[in-house]
């Protein structure tokens, strides 16, 4: 995985098994609906998980209630019906409570970090988790913490498994995450309400963390965000159609000015665009 050369601190250790930290915890309903129906909604992705020998799903660090673990798994019935979704905590309360409401094989809830140690041998996959979330779990760790992260993530996928790292605000109208597989980060999606936004670069604030402090002049972050600010104010004729409008116009010409865009017009009305993780890599 390329990445700024750092040195790469021991990542803080909950229990002996469970590499990580407790996070906030803090959870509400709904809060990572955008990041699912990027799941779903992905082709590439869909596909993956339509395609996957052993449909193990993993919600890394889901917080002080299980509800959008719950949802994950609610979410991804229409694209895999056998997903097998686990949740994963270190702290043990929040574990309990999940097991409250597990509705086995389909939901299970586990105790544990970075290194998946709650997916025991024969749960865990032939060959790993095709599907790791994992929001708003690294906002309290470095830039090289959150990079050492990525790797121990990554090293326990399955072959073609991807990771989903990100964070949003505590009711889900502004999210960032990347998609990586085993080889490294692979895309940066910005996802959000446009009508929450007084400018696209609004979104820095909830950049993951492997780009947050990069969002300086001369980084690669920084001249995305600003082109977006500037495409912004040109599709200021768009404004009386809606937010949406104006977002959509403001994504067509980002890639007409050169952005790797990938994804199409209809996930621009949702608020969304994902591009190419070289065009923001540090």
């Amino acid at each position: 995985m390329n990445r700024p050369r750092k040195r790469n601190p021991r990542l803080a250790a909950g229990r002996a098994r469970a590499l990580g930290a407790p996070t906030r915890g803090t959870t509400n309903p709904n809060r990572l609906r955008r990041v699912d129906r990027w799941i779903t909604g992905t082709p590439q992705v869909a596909r993956l998980l339509a395609g996957a020998a052993d449909p193990v799903v993993v919600d890394l660090g889901y917080g002080a209630t299980p509800v959008t673990t719950m949802e994950l798994s609610a979410r991804l019935r229409p694209v895999r019906p056998d997903a097998r979704v686990f949740g994963l905590e270190i702290d043990p309360d929040r574990v309990a409570a999940g097991k409250q409401v597990a509705t086995p094989p389909r939901l299970e809830f586990r105790q544990g970090g970075f290194e998946l140690a709650g997916l025991a041998a024969g749960v865990r996959g032939a060959d790993g988790p095709v599907l790791v979330r994992a929001f708003n779990v690294l906002r309290q760790y470095t830039e090289a913490e959150a990079w050492k992260a990525w790797e121990e993530l990554c090293a326990r996928l399955a072959p073609d498994g991807l990771l989903i790292e990100g964070t949003c605000d505590e009711i889900g109208r502004r999210c960032c995450w990347v998609a990586l597989d085993r080889a490294g980060p692979r895309t940066l999606t910005l996802s959000c309400l446009p009508a929450d936004l007084d400018r696209p670069s609004d979104l820095a604030e909830r950049l993951p963390k492997t780009l947050i402090h990069r969002n300086v002049p001369g980084e690669r972050v920084h001249a995305l965000l600003s082109e977006m600010d500037s495409c912004w104010a040109v599709a200021a004729p768009q404004a009386p159609f809606g937010p949406r409008a104006r977002w959509t116009e403001t994504t067509r010409l980002l890639a007409a000015r050169g952005w790797p865009v990938r994804n199409r017009p209809r996930r621009w009305r949702l608020g969304e665009l994902t591009l190419d993780w070289a065009a923001v890599a540090p």
